[in-house]
């Protein structure tokens, strides 16, 4: 055992002098990347895209070179130059860098990545731990897609990554990506802009297409979040490059849709090919909206493209103008250096030659074969978009990027020992510091660069969020430029984040104005808008406002109500102060019936002072002259109780228009009915040895009058006391007006109050009616017949007119109706004895009547009511206005009654 263990041991030493002092580990495999190199005290390193092809499998390049996205990469280099001449940043330090071309392709993009932090050494040793690292961040890449997948890797080694183009939101967690920062705000801030801009001109009605990829997909549903809070998404479609078919729907969706506006979240290349099929088919009249990630290439409208992408809207990255960047581009020359091997194929996309040192890593078939670059070529003779520095957006943020860096490691040297951030407050060294300690200092970064542009980063590493909105336009040359029309800043204080010129915008449409996008039209005020069924809220039908609702503003959802006082106007667009209603005596039918009313009265009166003065005559004393002269009196008041329901209603007026009305009506029917008794007991009295008259003398007639009366005043008064009618505001009838009338407070009350009138009213006639065929020699039951039948005609046709009747109509029908009636009766009694006081004055003397003609068999005597002397019978007086008046009257009675009775039916049907 002592042997094999000696043995074991004489082996192990052996071995262990004759292992290599210095491990060493050799790569798998070598990748070969189109690059450019230059070697420094501090090396930086960048992926950018400069080939837009590959061929698969072995990821070789192909001569689609974009020479302005080159520019980018140039940009890299003359920062990096700057900064090496600046003796205030890193002075004594040279930064050097190594950049590598993508081609567009995720493969080689993560092998970019890879080789440039684990170095381009054939072998690896030990002593490659120590010192600074192959590069010590990466600017690039400019996808965000492939910065997805390159963040990822150098988020395990800690090394800063700041991208220039790529703006996904998901890049700003920084538990998934914490070393990853950016110079370009995030899609929330571009899609909220853009989003912005949309509504800034009333689109409701919009189309969006995205790449199908990390960026296109969140850009989509972030917009149509933003979108949906004012307006709606007409389609939403996706494009894959690799699949033509995609291209062709995405434009056939496009074609078919009736939004004029098409927001497009797509790379320049991915752009291309829809530009190149919206040429072919000829599709014109639409309203696009860039992404930041190709807006800035306003020569993809060049030429006849202009016609269909002309006055394209964009948001872009802010525009710098950095001094001394065209004399640096115009001084770049081919080298046959295989470490700067971009040069040449720049050199012969740029030229369409072939230089004779090139490696066959070019496609010239393309370009010319056979013709040779002589490289004394001058890209300043060459106007293309590599030289042009007027519109630096994307090679701005490349320029800030590398700046950011820079004043992090100025940063980190300036660092003062003891005071330092990192563990006993040590201070990183310049010469030896590791990737993690120069991404605390890049947190941290904060500077105004020669512009006068704050660059720094928030606590998600985006740069602050600040766009310049773009518009493509024709320059006097023909030459197709993106000029600033506006920014969008949401960091400014004042509530307008957007601030654009609209007076310099260039709208590609014949009217030159902003176009419409709106699936329906906005509804104006005085309309609501009515979604349709099963279609986005934006399409909608505009109907108009109910009445007694209104919108004053336009696109209003619902119709507010107005308040009780108010209606609204015929346009429904605002709320009116309601038209008070009554009859009033400015009114015209209020004035009207006032006059009418007014001579009615006056007639009334005129007849009471006929009477007075012919009271001794036989035609006064024959008539009752009391009862005559109250029912004078009654149908005075009459008359001008139709006065209380003229006029504003007031508590006062409510409660004593109708007392007044019944109480006076009351009294003439009543006067009516003891007459008609009188003549029937008259006609009684003639009868040999019948006193009947005696029964019923002239203080019984007065007293009957006075208990009818009474009984209405009791009516009246208990409705008074029970439910009296008050002033009310009718809005039952017309909504646009109020109707300003008295509440009956009690309908059994005012039933009462008629249904007695007409009870009495019955009566009269009833019993008028039985006397009509009594002796002619006196008969004034005739005349009260007719009397009462205008009073009924005219209160039955009243019911139905009443009640529908309506607002102040309602009032002149009732008025309508009392002095009908009133007329009626002071017409129908009183006319033929004024007839033959005035007119025939003489057979109202006693000569007259003792004349031979005259004498009758029978003498009437109606007690202290008959004041003639034995010669003179009160029928013989009579016979004269019987003989001569009574035909002629009752015939106009009767077209009196029925006028009236059918003129209130038609003012029933008129109202």
């Amino acid at each position: 055992m002592k042997c094999i263990l000696y043995t074991s041991v004489l082996l192990s030493v052996v071995l262990l002098i004759t292992a290599p002092q210095n491990p060493k580990c050799k790569p798998l495999g070598q990748y070969i990347f189109n690059e450019l190199y230059k070697g420094g005290d501090i090396m930086l390193g960048g992926v950018f895209a400069v080939h837009f092809k590959t061929i698969a499998p072995e990821l070789s390049f192909k001569s689609n070179l974009d020479i302005a996205v080159f520019q980018r990469s140039q940009v890299f280099l003359f920062a990096i130059e700057e900064i090496n001449k600046d003796q205030t940043l890193l002075p004594n330090i040279t930064l050097g860098y190594r950049l590598y071309d993508n081609c567009m392709n995720l493969q080689v993009s993560l092998r970019a990545a890879s080789t440039l932090i684990a170095g381009v050494d054939d072998t690896m040793t030990d002593s490659h731990c120590n010192g600074l690292p192959p590069v010590v961040a990466v600017v690039g890449e400019p996808v965000s897609t492939h910065s997805i997948a390159i963040a990822r890797i150098l988020g395990i080694f800690s090394i800063p990554q700041i991208s220039y183009c790529a703006s996904c939101p998901c890049l700003s967690n920084k538990l998934e990506f914490p070393s990853f920062f950016r110079t370009v705000p995030n899609d929330d801030f571009q899609v909220k802009a853009m989003a912005e801009l949309v509504k800034y001109f009333g689109w409701t009605w919009v189309g969006v297409i995205g790449s199908n990829d990390d960026y296109g997909l969140y850009a989509i549903a972030s917009f149509t979040q933003e979108v949906n809070k004012f307006g709606c998404i007409a389609f939403s479609e996706t494009v894959n490059i690799n699949e033509k078919k995609t291209v062709l729907q995405v434009v056939s969706v496009i074609k078919q849709s009736t939004a004029k506006i098409v927001v497009v979240f797509l790379l320049k290349m991915e752009v291309m090919e829809l530009i190149k099929e919206i040429v072919h088919q000829n599709i014109t009249g639409r309203q696009w909206i860039a992404s930041e990630a190709w807006s800035s290439f306003a020569a993809l409208a060049s030429n006849e493209k202009f016609d269909y992408f002309g006055g394209t809207l964009g948001i872009a990255a802010r525009r710098g103008e950095l001094s001394g960047l065209e004399e640096f581009l115009f001084q770049i020359q081919p080298q046959p250096d295989p470490h700067n091997s971009l040069l040449p194929l720049f050199w012969e996309v740029m030229f369409g030659c072939k230089l004779y040192f090139s490696e066959a890593k070019s496609n010239l078939s393309s370009l010319g074969e056979g013709k040779i670059c002589t490289s004394a070529e001058k890209i300043r003779d060459m106007r293309t978009e590599f030289s042009d520095v007027s519109q630096l957006r994307a090679s701005y943020n490349v320029y800030k990027a590398v700046y950011a860096v820079a004043h992090a490691l100025h940063d980190l040297m300036s660092c003062e020992r003891g005071n330092g951030p990192f563990e006993n407050n040590t201070c990183a060294d310049i010469t030896s510091f590791q990737p993690w300690q120069l991404l605390y200092y890049l947190r941290k970064v904060n500077f105004t660069n020669h512009l006068g542009e704050r660059v720094t980063f928030d606590e998600n590493g985006d740069a602050l969020p600040a766009f310049d909105i773009v518009n493509w336009q024709r320059t006097a040359d023909g030459t197709v430029v993106s000029k600033t029309v506006g920014v969008f800043d949401q960091l400014t204080m004042t509530y307008h984040q957007l601030s654009l010129q609209k007076d310099h915008i260039f709208w590609n449409f014949d009217s030159r104005t902003i176009p419409e996008s709106v699936c329906s039209k906005r509804c104006q005020p005085g309309t609501r808008k009515a979604t349709r069924k099963g279609e986005p809220v934006c399409c909608f039908d505009c109907i108009p406002c109910a009445e007694g609702t209104f919108s004053n503003q336009t696109d209003s959802s619902e119709c507010d109500m107005c308040p009780l006082d108010s209606w609204s106007n015929p346009k429904r667009t605002v709320c009116l102060l309601k038209e008070i209603e009554f009859l009033s005596y400015e009114d015209a039918m209020g004035l009207t019936l006032t006059l009418i009313a007014f001579f009615g009265a006056c007639s009334s009166v005129s007849v009471i002072v006929i009477f007075l003065v012919f009271r001794n005559t036989p035609v006064v004393k024959a008539n009752n002259a009391e009862l005559s002269f109250l029912l004078l009196f009654s149908l005075t008041l009459c008359f001008l109780c139709s006065l209380c329901f003229i006029g504003e209603p007031s508590n006062l007026t409510c409660m004593f228009r109708h007392v007044v009305f019944g109480i006076s009506f009351v009294l003439c029917i009543s006067c009516i009915l003891v007459k008609t008794i009188v003549v029937i007991m008259a006609f009684k009295a003639t009868v040999p040895g019948n006193n009947v008259t005696k029964w019923f003398g002239i203080s019984r007639q007065r007293g009957t009058v006075f208990f009818f009366t009474f009984i209405q005043a009791l009516i009246c008064l208990t409705w008074l006391m029970t439910a009296p009618p008050t002033p009310a505001k009718n809005t039952k009838y017309h909504h646009a007006k109020i109707i300003l009338e008295c509440n009956l407070g009690s309908v059994l009350g005012f039933s009462c109050l008629f249904g007695y009138i007409g009870l009495l009213a019955c009566v009269s006639f009833l019993l008028a009616f039985l006397a009509r065929r009594l002796p002619d020699n006196f008969n004034e039951a005739k005349f009260i017949t007719f009397s009462m039948l205008i009073f009924c005609a005219v209160w039955i046709a009243f019911i139905p007119a009443y009640i529908s009747s309506p607002g102040k109509h309602t009032v002149a029908v009732e008025i309508f109706a009392i002095l009908s009636s009133s007329f009626g009766l002071l017409i129908a009694i009183f006319a033929p004895k004024c007839y033959v006081i005035l007119i025939q004055p003489e057979y109202n003397t006693k000569k007259a009547l003792l004349g031979k003609e005259f004498k009758k068999k029978h003498v009437f005597n109606l007690g202290s009511t008959l004041e003639l002397t034995t010669e003179v019978s009160r029928a013989e007086i009579l016979i004269i206005v019987c003989v001569e008046v009574e035909q002629l009257f009752c015939l106009c009675s009767c077209s009196i009654s029925v006028s009236i009775y059918c003129t209130t039916m038609l003012l029933t049907y008129l109202i």
